[in-house]
């Protein structure tokens, strides 16, 4: 659609994006779904396309190139292709966990670390949510003890993106149960750690091709190495980090309900009733005109928070606004668009149909959309 968000090198990566997608991404959703994951050869041929890790700095094999306008290029033309466990894979790392490398971790800890993100290499992790803990993270009771060399992690995660085939998960822990909001700590938890095991991958609704699991620590002896940012840092940290997550939901979301809207779009377009196309009964063209009005409505405010992100501007509370309503018109569109194709739109061979489960999650998960409204009305009462 149209949009003066983008530059002429922005239009240059999405030729290379599209050509990725038309290669490796459109001959494989299904089997992903099948496979309930995403192949390690994909993350790696992504990596040599230099489609993820893009912020990853040049002295550890990146292009060093923060404009997340980028990361919306790609994520439109991932959502064309309707793979949008795709889109959350690439989002956990690139959206959350690389975020936590670049502003917090040490110069050793990025030589470790960082160009396993840059050429695709790296699967990441974040690990905050618990059976008992969800959008308030002041609930998380996993531990961590200082034993020598060592932390010694105890306690369970779950709903995990990214769980089963992550090899770092950064874990939001407790380390200090009488230090109130800075008593929690990030640890990276590497793959092989003893006491580190990995649970079930779970049955979802929706996005069957982004693996997600249940994982436990019990005395799992993390290096104080791995320590990431300051001891005690942790709540900080998510809500420094928290921002930028939210703006990649609401880009997903953004990128899904415009091409939602073209496939219902061409659809209706295509089929007749009455002897005329639907999308020319009025009813339809009227129920088209408000999805087309809401979608470049909301692109609007996305864009105008696109570019505060890139400025070092946007605030918790604009990023909460862009995810719970970017989210609400994804789920708006894309229910209507199911509608719309009538009996066919509840057929899995449709994108509209796969789109409709794979969105649900969207108002869950980075904070339910009630949190995002909580947010915004405590900046309300403030003042």
């Amino acid at each position: 659609m149209e949009t003066d968000l983008y530059e002429a090198d922005h239009e240059a990566y999405r030729e290379t994006a599209r050509a990725f997608v038309t290669r490796e991404v459109v001959p494989n959703v299904e089997r992903w779904g099948t496979d309930r994951q995403i192949d390690r050869e994909t993350w790696k041929k992504a990596g040599a396309a230099g489609l993820v890790g893009l912020a990853v700095p040049e002295d550890y094999g990146g292009a060093g190139e923060p404009d997340y306008r980028f990361r919306f290029v790609l994520s439109e033309e991932i959502a064309a292709a309707g793979a949008a466990s795709l889109q959350s894979a690439f989002g956990t790392n690139d959206d959350i966990v690389l975020g936590y490398l670049l502003n917090l971790a040490g110069p050793e800890q990025r030589e470790r670390w960082l160009p396993g993100f840059a050429s695709g290499e790296t699967i990441a992790a974040i690990a905050m949510s618990e059976p008992a803990a969800g959008s308030d993270l002041r609930g998380i009771a996993t531990t961590a003890v200082r034993d020598g060399d060592h932390w010694v992690l105890n306690g369970s995660k779950t709903f995990i993106s990214n769980g089963i085939t992550s090899d770092l998960v950064v874990v939001v822990t407790r380390t200090d149960p009488d230090a109130g909001s800075a008593g929690y700590s990030l640890f990276v938890v590497e793959r092989d750690t003893p006491g580190f095991e990995r649970g079930r991958k779970l049955d979802k609704i929706g996005l069957p091709g982004q693996d997600t699991a249940e994982l436990f620590f019990q005395d799992a002896r993390v290096p104080a190495a791995n320590l990431l940012g300051e001891l005690g840092g942790g709540l900080p940290a998510l809500m420094q980090n928290l921002p930028r997550e939210r703006m990649g939901i609401a880009v997903a979301a953004q990128c899904s309900a415009e091409a939602a809207f073209r496939w219902t779009l061409d659809y209706t377009r295509e089929r007749t009733a009455f002897g005329k196309p639907l999308a020319a009964q009025q009813s339809v063209g009227f129920t088209l005109a408000d999805l087309r009005t809401r979608i470049e409505v909301t692109r609007s405010y996305v864009d105008r928070c696109v570019r505060e992100l890139n400025a070092g501007r946007l605030t918790p509370v604009d990023a909460a606004k862009a995810k719970w309503w970017a989210t609400e018109m994804q789920w708006q569109v894309i229910d209507t668009g199911v509608q719309l194709h009538g009996g066919y739109g509840y057929m899995t061979e449709y994108p509209i149909a796969r789109a409709f489960t794979d969105a649900r999650v969207q108002r869950i998960y980075g904070g339910a959309n009630e949190i995002m409204k909580e947010i915004i009305s405590r900046d309300l009462v403030r003042g």
